[in-house]
C-alpha cells in the first residue's frame, strides 16, 4: 500500500514538472533615436527615475541600464542603447511579476524618450 501511495506521489509531482512550459523570452521594443549613447542612456535613467524606477545597473561602456519598480507585482526594465547610422539603436524589455510585458504596453515609453531627445533633453 506504501509503495502505491508513493508511486502515485512521485508520478503526480513528475506530471505537474512535465506540464509547466518554459517562460516565454521577452520580446524587445527597438527604435532609433537621436543623440549619442551616452545621452541616450542618460535620459532614459532620468525619465525611468521620473516614473519611479530605481536604476540597478548601469554601464555607459556597454550601453546598458536595468531598473526596478518595487510596486507590486514587481516591475524590470532593461535598456541596451548602441551607436546608430543616426543617432543611437535602443532596444527595451520589461518584465511585470517575472513575465514578459507585451511591445505595446512599452511603445508610449519610446515615444516619450523619442520627444525628450528631439527637443534636446
Amino acid at each position: 500500500m506504501r509503495r502505491g501511495v508513493l508511486g502515485i506521489a512521485l508520478i503526480l509531482t513528475l506530471g505537474g514538472c512535465a506540464s509547466m512550459a518554459p517562460p516565454t523570452p521577452a520580446e524587445p521594443v527597438t527604435g532609433t533615436v537621436p543623440g549619442s549613447v551616452a545621452a541616450v542612456l542618460d535620459e532614459s535613467m532620468a525619465l525611468l527615475m521620473e516614473r519611479g524606477y530605481v536604476v540597478r545597473h548601469a554601464d555607459g561602456d556597454l550601453g546598458r541600464v536595468e531598473a526596478v519598480l518595487g510596486r507590486w507585482p514587481g516591475y524590470r526594465v532593461r535598456l541596451e542603447v548602441a551607436s546608430a547610422e543616426r543617432g543611437s539603436h535602443v532596444e527595451m524589455t520589461a518584465l511585470r511579476g517575472g513575465r514578459p510585458l507585451p511591445p505595446h504596453l512599452l511603445e508610449p515609453w519610446m515615444m516619450a524618450l523619442r520627444s525628450r531627445l528631439g527637443r534636446g533633453g
